[in-house]
């Protein structure tokens, strides 16, 4: 009895077309870091809203730059009771927000992120990605 051990060409291209669509759907639905690396932040201003709108008690207005190196990662989080709006100074970053598409933000973008927004994000350009932050956060 003899054995055909011939492979068609038409079987390895299945096989390698499988394992390349495999690892690009992997890469597209990695998961969320949750570490945040390249990261710092000054302090520019703050007010405490409690002495403005009674209903604000014990939560400041706070503004921040921050700063993320590039190729750093602000791990994942949301804006469950931490209203916030953004504005990109220099570099370019890559949110990746739950449910939503991939946003690519160059100087001049910003955001506003609310109670729906669970996101992370990555320092995508060359330069170090700078941007101003107002929040409100529970003290």
């Amino acid at each position: 009895m003899k054995l055909n051990l011939s492979i068609k060409p038409i079987t390895i291209g299945g096989v390698i077309l499988s394992a390349a669509f495999a690892a690009g759907f992997a890469v597209a639905e990695r998961t969320p870091p949750i570490q945040t690396v390249g990261f710092s932040e000054e302090l520019l201003r703050t007010m405490d809203l409690g002495k403005e709108i009674a209903s604000t008690q014990n939560r400041p207005l706070r503004m921040r730059k921050i700063t993320l190196q590039p190729g750093g990662i602000l791990g994942i989080h949301n804006h469950v009771d931490r209203p916030a709006i953004t504005y990109l100074l220099q570099g370019q970053m890559t949110y990746h927000q739950e449910g939503r598409p991939d946003l690519v933000a160059n100087p001049g973008d910003g955001f506003a992120e609310g109670r729906d927004t669970t996101h992370w994000g990555e320092s995508t350009g060359k330069v170090p990605a700078v941007w101003v932050a107002v929040d409100i956060p529970k003290s």
